[in-house]
């Protein structure tokens, strides 16, 4: 190649979709098998909607007429779940498809049209006496799975408003959507990064999951300009960010006082009955259990020798020698397998039928969502699996990781009926969690040598670090802004950012310098567009680390508990289904449980590491 071309045509771009191997990809039309059959549906549900009118003003009139409305409501549901799937799905195949993007906009009106015209369905039941709405479920066998969602209903009957706000309520989902479809249409379709110069001196295109790759480098320049040039891309949309996140909260707090709530955390919470000590004691604990990870920093500090350590030093294995990696998606493939075997045999056959078919959509193409995530697809189907593969051990982990959320959401679906079939976000990141913590132990006790073990242990504190403190860090600080708002004042990207720094500081520690530029990563983080979503990574690692404790232990009936769990959706209260599981989450040992685990492996890897 010639030298005097520009350096831009000599940059190694990521693949496109049609260059991925068919096996590599998910099976969408196991949803549908073409866009035309999407469309056949579409507008028989568009078509169907009006039939609860029939049913509007009568709901207190038989326990059979509720039973009907109840029952078309499901499968009306159960129809557009599937419908919302493929749309989505087949954007984030690549976010640039105009087809696609409308597709998304026309089923998310349809579902503001869907929730308005049965918007009455609750305030009516609400207006039917209680000894009336019993006497309903005494004599209405059909009403009998619905037992405890009307007794929810009542619980939560304070913030239910009448049928006219109700419908008003729906009809605005519409419009409040836009702020995350805004802040993903900047980050997944719109935003470039420049190329830097990899190890090798040779122009590499960045991206999100090469970002990540850059940052475990060994070269620190590599790893600095990584940061850079990708902190560099989101100035361009610092405002329009800053903008989309505050219009965000403004629209959480919007929603929690039309509910008649005092805040959108207490909203939140009510949502599924937990109390709000659960939320503020994980904060406080953690807060008073920072010492080990300003520890850790120091050490990280001292090992790599810097005299200044600055964010983007925070990933690289401090044992690189002992880096593993898996450049081979069927090593990951056979690791997971190898390493969930204490799940036993039933959880494993179905792991590797997800694994053969067409569940997962693998490697990183151009407008490809990035991330992982693991999709419901169909109550009557089977989830997706969304990765971006590029070989590294965090990859892994997140096969593992997504894995764990499929097997939940099959298990439920074939145990629960479909109105119970989800799972709070309280409970949803259990299962995949207590998987990556399976998968460690096992590769902890597999390690090879002192170097492998030391790199291991690295990546568990690291683990502990983004699923743990790191999510605790982001709650506290979306906390505060959703404080300020409900307390009269108002954001900027400017203020969160300072917000950020501030708390980001207090967790890693005055040995850790964060750069000027590097606070823009509170104006990135794709959960802050789903209201208290990011502590419950933490109560479920906290949970997760005990469940999987106990299974590796081999303790009496901790398999049999944690199946019952995985098969449990939304039938009860998630505080319920894991004290089921021997879980207390109102109690403050699962969260201390974590932060002494922390300290313990950072005593091991300290004294390990002074043993070289």
């Amino acid at each position: 190649m010639s030298d005097t071309q520009p350096a831009q045509a000599q940059v190694n771009a990521a693949p496109t979709r049609d260059q991925i191997d068919a096996k590599y990809k998910w099976k969408l039309e196991d949803l549908y098998p073409a866009d035309d059959a999407w469309e056949k549906v579409f507008g028989v549900i568009k078509k169907r909607l009006p039939e609860f009118k029939a049913f509007e003003g009568k709901l207190g009139g038989s326990p059979g007429t509720l039973a009907e409305c109840l029952l078309l409501n499901d499968s009306l549901s159960m129809d557009f779940s599937r419908l919302i799937n493929y749309a989505y799905l087949k954007k984030d195949e690549d976010n640039r498809v105009s087809r696609y993007q409308e597709m998304n906009d026309r089923v998310a009106a349809l579902g503001s049209e869907f929730g308005a015209v049965s918007s009455f369905i609750e305030p009516e039941i609400l207006a039917i006496p209680d000894d009336t709405l019993r006497s309903f479920l005494a004599r209405e066998p059909r009403l009998t799975i619905y037992r405890f969602y009307l007794e929810n209903l009542l619980r939560r009957k304070p913030h239910v408003m009448s049928a006219e706000v109700e419908n008003l309520l729906a009809m605005s989902g519409n419009v409040t959507r836009g702020f995350l479809q805004i802040y993903s249409m900047i980050d997944d379709a719109d935003i470039k990064y420049p190329p830097i110069k990899d190890v090798q001196g040779n122009m590499v295109e960045l991206t999100k999951e090469r970002y990540g790759v850059m940052l475990e480098s060994t070269d620190r320049r590599v790893r600095k300009d990584a940061s850079d040039a990708y902190n560099k891309a989101y100035f361009a949309y610092e405002n329009a960010l800053g903008t989309a996140l505050s219009s965000s909260i403004n629209s959480d707090i919007f929603y929690a006082r039309a509910r008649k709530y005092n805040t959108a955390l207490e909203a939140n919470l009510d949502a599924f009955n937990i109390p709000k000590d659960v939320f503020m004691n994980l904060i406080d604990a953690v807060d008073k259990n920072l010492e080990p990870l300003h520890r850790y920093v120091a050490l990280r500090k001292k090992v790599l020798k810097l005299d200044t350590l600055y964010t983007y030093d925070m990933w690289v294995p401090l044992v690189p020698e002992a880096k593993m990696e898996f450049p081979k998606y069927e090593d990951a493939e056979a690791l997971t397998l190898e390493a969930l075997k204490p799940l036993g045999k039933e959880y494993l056959d179905n792991v590797k039928m997800a694994l053969s078919s067409g569940w997962i959509d693998v490697f990183e193409t151009q407008g490809k969502g990035s991330g992982g995530y693991t999709a419901p697809g169909a109550y009557d189907a089977h989830p997706y699996i969304l990765l971006n593969y590029a070989g590294t051990l965090d990859n892994v982990f997140t096969l593992a990781h997504e894995m764990g959320h499929a097997m939940h959401n099959y298990y439920s679906n074939r145990n629960e009926p479909f109105i119970y079939s989800g799972h709070s976000l309280f409970t949803a990141e259990v299962a995949s969690t207590c998987n990556e913590a399976i998968m460690i132990q096992y590769l902890i006790d597999h390690a090879k040598d002192k170097n492998q073990k030391l790199y291991l242990l690295n990546h568990f504190i690291n683990q502990i670090l983004g699923t743990f403190y790191g999510q605790v860090l982001f709650s506290e600080f979306e906390l505060k802004i959703h404080e300020i708002v409900e307390s009269g004042g108002a954001l900027s990207a400017k203020t969160m950012r300072q917000i950020y720094r501030d708390i980001y500081q207090k967790y890693y520690g005055s040995e850790l310098v964060m750069e000027p530029d590097k606070d823009m990563g509170c104006l990135r983080i794709y959960h802050f567009y789903r209201d208290y979503y990011v502590y419950q990574y933490a109560t479920s690692y906290a949970a997760a680390m005990m469940l999987s404790k106990r299974i590796l232990d081999g303790d009496q009936g901790a398999l049999d508990s944690y199946k019952t769990f995985i098969s449990t959706g939304s039938s009860d209260y998630p505080i319920n289904i894991l004290k089921e599981a021997g879980i207390d989450m109102t109690s403050p040992v699962p969260v201390e449980n974590v932060t002494r685990l922390f300290a313990s492996l950072v005593d091991q890897f300290e004294k390990l590491m002074l043993e070289k």
